[in-house]
């Protein structure tokens, strides 16, 4: 069946979506986006992403294009004719079609574009198996909190990892504290068994799936410790993980190439990842 994208108003076959070569989102990155998980026919945390969506726009003076009521409604038809249950719903909107120049437009009208594309379906096990990852300097800019379509540094970052046989590259500031990853927030279980992940600021993106997890940290009863960490804080840790919306809940078992606890998925980052799918399912989670 061929895939349809909804751009500017209209639904087209995938192959013909195009935007003008003028859209400030292809010559300045002038926008942002939100890539939203679809696990059998329902949208995970739909309202977290369209409300980080609009803290975006609002962060760099971007107009809204649609209302919240009308936006959901493309989406769910942009899902109903793919005919897709499993997938990734990715949304961008750009500040126009405008003649370059660094100043903003004053009256561009925003590009809105959603897509969709499946993915296989939700498997534990194979989540489980854990991956490995890498350090480097963070070379973004300094609004990392935005979720902008400016990617390249992480792309650059992403490519590093996978040349090293790694899944993701964490990164570090300049006092050797690590951030986040790439795609994805960065946490760790002490051998306290408390849970520490990096403090929300404008250094990192606030992840949704990170959200969740906070939540389920709270009801569970769970030690949290919004702190940052250094790859030592990592190595002496007995669990790691990282959380996003295309990762979910997924365990961490090296770091540059050393094993981190026993080198394999730990206990509370499997709870944690089996919280996580009972939430996918129901939306709510049960306390343990």
């Amino acid at each position: 069946m061929p895939r349809i994208a909804y751009v500017n108003g209209r639904y087209v076959p995938h192959r013909d979506a195009t935007v003008h070569i003028e859209d400030r989102g292809y010559q300045f990155a002038d926008g942002v986006y939100e890539v939203v998980a679809l696990l059998k026919g329902k949208m995970i945390d739909k309202a977290r992403h369209l409300d980080r969506l609009e803290r975006s726009l609002e962060a760099l003076s971007l107009d809204i294009p649609l209302s919240r009521r009308a936006m959901e409604f493309v989406l769910g038809q942009v899902v109903r004719r793919n005919r897709i249950a499993n997938g990734l719903i990715y949304i961008q909107v750009t500040r126009g079609v405008a003649p370059r120049n660094h100043a903003f437009p004053k009256n561009a009208k925003p590009s809105f574009v959603v897509t969709v594309r499946p993915i296989p379906s939700f498997d534990k096990q194979a989540v489980l198996a854990g991956v490995k990852v890498i350090t480097a300097p963070d070379i973004r800019w300094k609004r990392c909190d935005i979720k902008t379509i400016s990617l390249l540094p992480n792309a650059m970052l992403k490519q590093k990892a996978i040349e090293a046989g790694g899944f993701e590259t964490w990164m570090t500031d300049d006092d050797g504290y690590i951030t986040e990853g790439t795609a994805s927030n960065a946490w760790i279980v002490t051998k306290a068994g408390e849970l520490r992940t990096r403090k929300l600021g404008p250094n990192i993106l606030s992840g949704i799936t990170r959200a969740a997890v906070v939540d389920i940290a709270k009801r569970q009863g769970l030690k949290l410790d919004e702190h940052s960490f250094t790859k030592d804080d990592v190595l002496d840790a007995q669990e790691a993980f990282l959380t996003s919306a295309t990762s979910f809940v997924k365990p961490v078992t090296h770091i540059d190439g050393q094993p981190i606890g026993d080198g394999k998925a730990g206990d509370l980052t499997t709870r944690l990842l089996e919280w996580y799918a009972e939430f996918l399912e129901t939306g709510q989670v049960e306390n343990g």
